[in-house]
């Protein structure tokens, strides 16, 4: 009795890994993966890199100066990249060569926007699809456990059918351990960087909404006119009805 629980506890991660078999291995490769996109997730989805604070306030001088230009050279400047330049420079771009002018820059931000969130939500995805593929991945080598374990019932005989069918029994149920290993946490982090995108999305969505109030308030009419290269600078009203 003894033994055989020095023999059971003696077995490592290794072991439970060969067992596996091409599933075993597949199944680390795919927790490795998992691992670079969580990281990859936990660099991205910071306020700091979605929306830095030197990079709104810069923004927003440009804004309050109403020098449409700038702001759109500012945010198409590859050192300044991330979510909100990203958000401004398409939204302000829209406006610029659209009838209707900055009257519609908040619906262009939110198309923007919701542009970046799906980008952004690639990664997120990555990690549920890796959830999604280990019970999957488990359950293919549970299967071809199973039909080993039968066949092998079904042309041997004796101790050499014990320790046949021993074998294959394993390798389903460790196959189906280690896709639950793999799946389990996966799907936890995949609710969590969920959230957060859609906590931090909403958060650089007030930033931009408080931006956006700078060329569509007092000044919007204003910036109209001076977004348009060689366009003659008019009166308030007839920006308006010009744009």
């Amino acid at each position: 009795m003894m033994l055989a629980e020095a023999g059971a506890t003696s077995l490592r991660v290794s072991d439970y890994v060969t067992q596996g078999g091409p599933v075993g291995y597949v199944l680390v490769g795919l927790s490795l993966v998992a691992v670079a996109v969580c990281v990859a997730n936990l660099i991205q989805l910071r306020m700091s890199r979605l929306a830095p604070k030197v990079v709104s306030d810069e923004l927003e001088v440009y804004l309050r100066e109403h020098d449409i230009d700038g702001a759109v050279a500012f945010c198409r400047d590859p050192v300044n990249d991330c979510f909100l330049t990203r958000m401004f420079s398409a939204a302000l771009m829209r406006c610029t060569r659209s009838a209707f002018g900055f009257l519609e820059l908040r619906s262009a931000l939110e198309e923007a926007g919701q542009r970046q969130v799906d980008r952004l939500s690639k990664l997120t995805d990555a990690v549920g699809l890796v959830a999604a593929l280990g019970p999957m991945l488990g359950l293919l080598g549970t299967v071809g456990g199973m039909i080993g374990a039968f066949q092998t019932i079904g042309t041997l005989e004796g101790a050499a059918r014990s320790n046949e069918l021993a074998v294959y029994m394993s390798h389903a149920l460790v196959t189906t351990f280690l896709g639950l290993v793999v799946a389990i946490p996966c799907t936890a982090a995949y609710t969590v960087f969920r959230r957060r995108l859609d906590r931090l999305a909403g958060e650089v969505g007030q930033v931009a909404e408080g931006l956006a109030s700078l060329v569509t308030g007092r000044g919007g009419t204003r910036a109209a006119g001076v977004a348009k290269p060689g366009a003659a600078r008019a009166p308030a009203a007839g920006g308006v009805k010009g744009a």
